[in-house]
């Protein structure tokens, strides 16, 4: 039987082919080959170390335009393990870029690819997530454009000029040695910073009270950043112009768009301009309707496309990058000619700062929010200590003072808060969808340096498992005394701020001290996505969570999750050391000390140079409980020995401690279990009792601010011991030292730490 098939239908099969052919062809693959390698660089005029990928710093300028396909080639030259982020981009979770999350790291002398569908535009960035890489010189910009035929396309927006810039610091000390002294409070950055707060500075400002304040509530002194840097850098420079654009000179009249990325690791940073106005017309990758501001203060890893005008002819415009703590900054100067400079930002003014400071905290440590209610960036708890809003420094002013702060006074200069963001589209999630509603506390010791979400780090929680399909809304609280921007993985989130269906999206929300911010996405993919603070020594201290989809099929790049889950955790469980030491004329004492996030293993010595003053050391090894970790219980061994004094008759009686009991102060080996407690005024109370009965308690502080270079110290114990001290501080591991013992008397002596 001879069956006739229609003339188009043999066709179907050709066309088939030829509509895959063009799809496959459509999806542009927009390859990159990134090789990272050790690198020296001299930004500060000493050759320090460094990473550089593709022999540069930043990391080059990855863009693609929405439909592409991205295929980046990492090649680890390095002699460690590595990996990268892709910051804000949304994609498949095995390509996060995650070590011992979503991927294993790359391994030394590997290549590692990533590869996935560009499915979104905007300003984002990416930056290596392995250690403390980030911190010197694994961060770039990432830039994904519209296309052409996109019906979000904005006249005046998306068809001007476009600049990338990418914002960083720079220390010439090494961000492990940086990590290691935030957690055994070595505060000479305040030095360097001057903000050291001391008492004779109080004095001089008139805020002695305002001080004893302070320290009586167990507070450190005010200020509004952990680290001091030596550089700041616009794309890798700490001064650049910008005279072209795509071969084409800036002009009077030109509106530029900036997409300016907070490649930083812990610092934030105040834009303004000496042209004029800052228009913001997108934040995080997503289009905001455009909103005009003086100023605006970009958090840690935040992106903002802002659009500047150049207003003159001849003239190059300052657009001045200062860091919030106003100690640095770095300039783009926009234009041709004579250079009009932006006024520099006013010193901080830290004791009214503390005096606000004071007012909030709770002897408890809590903070006491007075029924403000803060949220948004609308009002910003430190800026009581901006001299351009609040004027100058007035000492001695008592509370009826016309002239006190006034939070309206920001009037004068309008700066941006995210209350003025609003989406040109609705971004309302799905109405059918459950809602699940999370809530989370920031919390954090900065005497200790242990940052922690309701009270726990992310190695002492489970991950947080969510179903696909949801909405997921989560509430947040900083109920620390420092900024915490957070950043969701692989996901855009609803900033709620009073625009209804046009809020904003982001995915890095900055929460102020005090505030509450509340977010919102749907679960719309799987895997496992990290949420954390992105100051990068906070988030290496233990600060985020981990949100984990139900049901999802094992992740084929990491073989072995429970291998990889302890090495994920390794971060802040990991004990960071310090030692100090004496040299002295009458003597030589020190400590040395191993300390985590709960733990701390420390030894003291004490070694005289006669016979009269023996040898001690003393070992403690106890765990910091409670939220401000002011209590650790303690387990001790004491070993000590003292020629003892003789009498007429050859016998040596044993002194009496304050309790009557007969101490072997002169010549012990006891254990004993003990309680040290972090009293008000900073002084440490410790009890113990020794394993033949006897108990001992002590009083001491060691790190009185007296002066800006001078500290104070003093111990007095039950044993009829004591001492008192001053140390003048030379740098950060020298200072010169005096002090008398009830042992081994007045001393004078060189005193170095690490």
């Amino acid at each position: 039987m001879n069956i006739k098939i229609p003339l188009y239908n043999k066709f179907i099969p050709l066309l088939i082919f030829l509509y895959a052919t063009t799809q496959i062809w459509a999806q542009k693959i927009v390859r990159y080959d990134l090789y990272v390698k050790d690198t020296l660089v001299q930004f500060t005029g000493e050759i320090k170390k460094a990473i550089a990928v593709n022999g540069q710093i930043p990391m080059p300028t990855l863009t693609f335009t929405e439909g592409d396909t991205a295929e980046i080639h990492v090649h680890n030259e390095l002699k460690e393990d590595t990996s990268l982020h892709w910051h804000g981009v949304f994609l498949p979770n095995k390509e996060d870029g995650v070590p011992y999350l979503t991927q294993m790291p790359i391994k030394p002398n590997t290549t590692h690819v990533y590869r996935f569908p560009i499915i979104q535009n905007g300003t984002h960035w990416y930056h290596s997530h392995s250690g403390l890489q980030e911190q010197i010189g694994m961060y770039g910009n990432f830039i994904i454009n519209k296309k052409e035929t996109d019906p979000t396309l904005r006249k005046g927006v998306d068809d001007l000029p476009t600049v990338p810039i990418i914002l960083s610091e720079w220390t010439d000390i090494k961000p492990e040695n940086i990590h290691r002294m935030l957690h055994n409070a070595n505060d000479f950055a305040a030095l360097k910073k001057n903000s050291v707060q001391s008492y004779s500075e109080a004095i001089q400002a008139g805020h002695f009270k305002t001080k004893l304040k302070n320290e009586w509530k167990r507070m450190l002194a005010m200020d509004v950043s952990d680290v001091y840097y030596d550089k700041i850098l616009i794309n890798g420079k700490g001064s650049a112009d910008l005279k072209t654009i795509n071969g084409q000179e800036v002009k009077a009249g030109d509106k530029i768009r900036l997409r300016i990325s907070n490649g930083a690791s812990s610092a934030y940073f105040w834009l303004t301009y000496a042209g004029g106005k800052i228009t913001v017309v997108a934040s995080d990758g997503n289009d905001v309707e455009p909103v005009e501001v003086d100023r605006l203060l970009i958090a840690v890893s935040e992106t903002y496309d802002i659009i500047v005008t150049v207003p003159e002819d001849f003239t190059s415009y300052e657009f001045l990058v200062s860091t919030e703590d106003r100690t640095n900054s770095a300039s783009l100067y926009i234009g041709n000619g004579i250079k009009q400079l932006k006024s520099p930002l006013p010193r901080l003014k830290y004791f009214e700062g503390m005096k606000m400071m004071n007012d909030m905290m709770k002897m408890n440590g809590e903070l006491d929010d007075m029924g403000m209610q803060m949220s948004l960036n609308k009002m910003d708890m430190n800026v009581v200590m901006y001299p351009e809003i609040t004027g100058p420094a007035k000492p001695k002013q008592s509370n009826n003072d016309p002239n006190k702060y006034n939070p309206n006074a920001l009037a004068d200069i309008t700066t941006l808060n995210y209350a003025m963001l609003k989406s040109p589209q609705k971004t309302t999630l799905p109405k059918d969808s459950a809602v699940r509603e999370l809530k989370f506390e920031l919390s954090g010791n900065m005497n200790r340096y242990v940052w922690s979400m309701d009270n726990k780090v992310i190695s002492e929680t489970d991950k947080i498992l969510i179903k696909k399909g949801e909405n997921i809304r989560v509430i947040l609280y900083n109920g620390s005394m420092m900024r915490h921007p957070m950043h969701l993985h692989g996901h855009d989130f609803r900033l709620i701020n009073g625009h209804g269906e046009y809020a904003p999206l982001k995915n890095v929300v900055d929460i102020m001290p005090m505030e509450t911010d509340t977010i919102e996405f749907n679960a719309n993919v799987k895997g496992d996505w990290f949420f954390h603070c992105h100051i990068l020594y906070h988030m290496m201290s233990g600060m985020g969570r981990i949100f984990s989809y139900e049901n999802q099929d094992p992740n084929p790049l990491i073989p072995n999750p429970l291998l990889a889950k302890r090495k994920l955790f390794a971060d802040d469980r990991r004990f960071h050391f310090m030692v100090e030491n004496d040299f002295a004329t009458n003597g030589n004492d020190g400590m040395a000390m191993l300390q985590n996030t709960r733990w701390s293993i420390g030894t003291e010595w004490r070694l005289g140079y006669n016979d009269h003053h023996g040898y001690e050391t003393e070992t403690h090894i106890g765990r910091y409980i409670g939220k401000m970790q002011w209590i650790m219980p303690f387990i001790g061994f004491d070993w000590r020995y003292k020629k003892m004094e003789m009498d007429e008759m050859g016998n040596s009686d044993g002194e009496k401690n304050l309790f009557g009991q007969i101490n072997t102060k002169e010549n012990r080996k006891q254990f004993s279990v003990g309680l040290a407690y972090t009293l008000p005024m900073l002084v440490i109370l410790q009890g113990e009792i020794y394993h033949d009965g006897n108990i001992r308690v002590q009083l001491m502080r060691e790190d009185i601010p007296i002066s800006k270079r001078i500290k104070g110290s003093f111990m007095v114990n039950t044993d009829k011991e004591y001492m008192a001290g001053l140390r003048y501080i030379v740098n950060k591991n020298i200072g010169i030292t005096t002090h008398y013992d009830s042992d081994m008397k007045l001393g004078f002596g060189l005193f170095l730490s690490y």
